[in-house]
């Protein structure tokens, strides 16, 4: 087996972007294989992923990838730090990983490595400057962002990296790279064709975000995404199973808080400093979900950060489930696999025996006596519960014992 390479994703949904990283970290690195870990029917920046994780497993296995293993919702829909660890934990529990690459604003690695560096340490003078900037009132990114710029100088470099999504998770994939002593060697591709958060199309490229924006506005998208996703993303559009975003649930949201007791809402992940009072007076006086965000959000509190505490309260996540996903090294959860895939699976039973691959949930849930692992893969199980409520047709619930692993000969 000549090499594998490994993918933190959301593929929400996968693109022709996505295709341009596969492709381009395949050559650069020469490896044949390639394994990616996906977060699944909820995404990290607190909202819902477009499609169920089974179709976006297999948009990604037609279009390249041999193996994909799901990011257990508690990694995918937690800070930077926690997802990007999740992953590596996963990749790196493999054994057989050679590579990871991901996308990156400034595709430089050796300056992500520094900014890593300096952020795995941590050292005082930088805790300091952080901490003066937090108590101007500034969110705990915005702060660091501000205080690695005073530490690093006027390098403008090293401010632009603190400030651009993707390379945040890139310093927090190598955080994680040494926090874990891995042999795996990252890699970046410099995202020269797409923002992020981009509402444009470039040769065929556009960024996720504006591909949802034109599901949700009725415009094809055949242009930006491979022909196979767009086969899957019209299949779902036809039998009402895609999920547009966070307020598809805005109701059942606003329900739970309105139910929650102040204590409870202070036991979510992300509430502190008597946010969980702000948000009980929001719940109670709102009636839809833009509502409700605009009067929890402030210049400590992003939206991102809003909308990721909503849906730990809507998926019944406290402060103790993080803490309990901080310790723990996840199982690997099988969504999908073609032939090359099941070699993979293979050679990761033989170079790790004693690991959790799980295939079937009912035969891990009956038999496994790990307590902690059976606690991380009911959050999954009750993630995907929530998220069929949303479908317009056929919201059946236990998805995750009876959906087949995604197999493409």
């Amino acid at each position: 087996m000549n090499g594998i390479l490994g993918i933190v994703s959301e593929y929400n949904p996968f693109h022709n972007g996505h295709v341009l990283h596969l492709e381009t970290s395949k050559k650069l690195t020469q490896t044949d294989f390639t394994v990616a870990v996906m977060s699944g029917n909820f995404v990290q920046r607190g909202d819902t992923s477009i499609v169920d994780k089974w179709t976006k497993a297999e948009m990604a296995i037609k279009s390249g990838i041999d193996l994909v293993i799901e990011l257990p919702t508690l990694y995918a829909i937690s800070s930077a730090e926690n997802f990007a660890d999740g992953a590596i934990k996963i990749l790196n529990s493999l054994g057989v990983v050679d590579y990871v690459s991901f996308g990156s604003e400034i595709g430089d690695i050796t300056a992500l490595n520094d900014v890593a560096n300096i952020l795995y340490k941590e050292p005082k003078e930088l805790s300091s400057m952080i901490t003066t900037q937090l108590k101007s009132g500034l969110s705990y990114p915005k702060a660091r962002e501000i205080a690695l710029t005073q530490f690093f100088g006027t390098s403008k470099k090293y401010s632009d990296i603190i400030s651009n999504p993707n390379n945040i998770l890139g310093v927090e994939y190598l955080k994680s790279l040494r926090k874990h002593h891995s042999n795996i060697k990252p890699i970046t591709i410099k995202r020269d064709y797409s923002d992020y958060n981009s509402k444009t199309e470039k040769n065929g490229i556009a960024s996720a975000t504006a591909i949802r924006t034109m599901i949700q506005n009725n415009k094809n998208v055949h242009y930006v995404v491979p022909y196979e996703t767009y086969e899957l993303l019209d299949e779902c559009i036809n039998e009402g199973k895609i999920i547009k975003d966070l307020s598809v649930f805005e109701k059942e949201i606003i329900y739970v808080l309105r139910k929650m007791s102040l204590s409870e809402i202070e036991s979510l992940p992300d509430v502190s400093e008597g946010l969980e009072n702000k948000i009980k007076l929001a719940a109670n006086t709102c009636n839809n979900l833009n509502d409700l965000i605009s009067k929890i959000k402030s210049k400590r509190y992003t939206q991102t950060r809003i909308q990721r505490i909503l849906l730990y309260a809507l998926l019944n996540i406290s402060k103790k489930d993080i803490n309990l996903s901080k310790k723990a090294t996840p199982y690997i959860r099988v969504l999908g696999f073609n032939k090359h895939g099941k070699r993979i699976i293979s050679a990761i039973a033989s170079a790790n025996p004693k690991l959790h691959i799980i295939v079937s949930v009912k035969k891990f849930m009956e038999n496994s006596n790990d307590s902690t692992l059976r606690k991380i893969l009911s959050k999954d199980i009750f993630a995907t519960n929530v998220y069929t409520l949303g479908y317009k047709k056929d919201p059946i619930a236990n998805l995750d014992y009876t959906h087949k692993v995604i197999e493409i000969k």
